[in-house]
Order: C-alpha cells, then sequence, then structure tokens
C-alpha cells in the first residue's frame, strides 16, 4: 500500500468506510481527501470488486450538480455518443497527461509573474534612492525635497 493511498469499502447502502481511518466518510470527505493529495481506492465491501472510477465520478457529478455545469455540453453529447472506447483511451491517455500540463505551466507562469513584481519593487526603491537631490522632480516619486532643495528653489 502506497503512503497517500486510501482504501474505503463501500457498501450496499451507498456508505463508505475509510479503512486507514477505521470511519465512515461522505463523498465530500473523500474529495477533500484527494484534494490533500491523497489518492484512493474504493472496493465494493461484499465483491470486492474495485469501484474507484464510480466513486470518482459520483464526486464529479456532485460538482457538476452544484454549479449545473461541469463540462461543456458538447463534449457530454459526444461522451455519449461515442462511448467509452474512444473517449475512454483519450481520457485515460491524453487528458490527464494534459490538465498536469497546464498545471505546471500555470505555476511557472505565476512564479516569473512573482519575480518580476518583486524586480519591479527593487527598481522602485533604486530608483527613488536615485531621485536624491532632485527637488520638485523627486515627489512625483513619493519622496521628499531635501532643505537644500528647497533652498536652491528659494534662491530665484
Amino acid at each position: 500500500m502506497q503512503k497517500n493511498k486510501i482504501v474505503l469499502k463501500k457498501y450496499a447502502n451507498r456508505r463508505l468506510y475509510d479503512t486507514q481511518h477505521s470511519v465512515y466518510v461522505t463523498l465530500n470527505e473523500v474529495a477533500d481527501m484527494i484534494k490533500q493529495g491523497h489518492e484512493i481506492q474504493a472496493l465494493d465491501a461484499k465483491t470486492k470488486e474495485d469501484v474507484t472510477a464510480f466513486i470518482l465520478t459520483q464526486i464529479i457529478l456532485e460538482e457538476a450538480r452544484k454549479n449545473n455545469a461541469l463540462l461543456p455540453v458538447a463534449l457530454l453529447h459526444s461522451v455519449i455518443r461515442y462511448g467509452e472506447n474512444v473517449l475512454g483511451e483519450f481520457f485515460e491517455k491524453h487528458l490527464d497527461q494534459t490538465i498536469h500540463s497546464y498545471l505546471a505551466y500555470k505555476s511557472q507562469v505565476d512564479e516569473q509573474f512573482k519575480r518580476w513584481l518583486e524586480m519591479g519593487m527593487d527598481w522602485s526603491s533604486i530608483a527613488q534612492k536615485s531621485m536624491t537631490g532632485f527637488g520638485p522632480i523627486q515627489t512625483l516619486f513619493g519622496g521628499r525635497p531635501t532643505k537644500k532643495d528647497n533652498d536652491s528653489e528659494d534662491t530665484s
């Protein structure tokens, strides 16, 4: 058994039992486990059949019910029209990889943007320091003219 894997037993009354923590759990709690990075495996308590895909589908359908949509209608039509043969292979091989690639790309872009913001903040402080002694111009950048700068303005 993997460290992050939690085995659930699904009973005929639709209840799910977390074998690791010895408690019954709801679909929302299972979704939270997955969001925390755990993998789950759900087994039918009587037949020992793997029903993980069914449980995960239930979680997705509950999310869709709450939001009144999860997938575009055209895609849902395609899933029904072409069945599990074509789309099952696509989902298994490509969609998961695409989602992971998107999340990795998004993380890299967010990190780069954060670096740019930090660099921008550094440039602001450097600009303020370099504007010392420019009197009235310095006030445009949030600084205050020094006494010396004010004296030079009065001599005109």
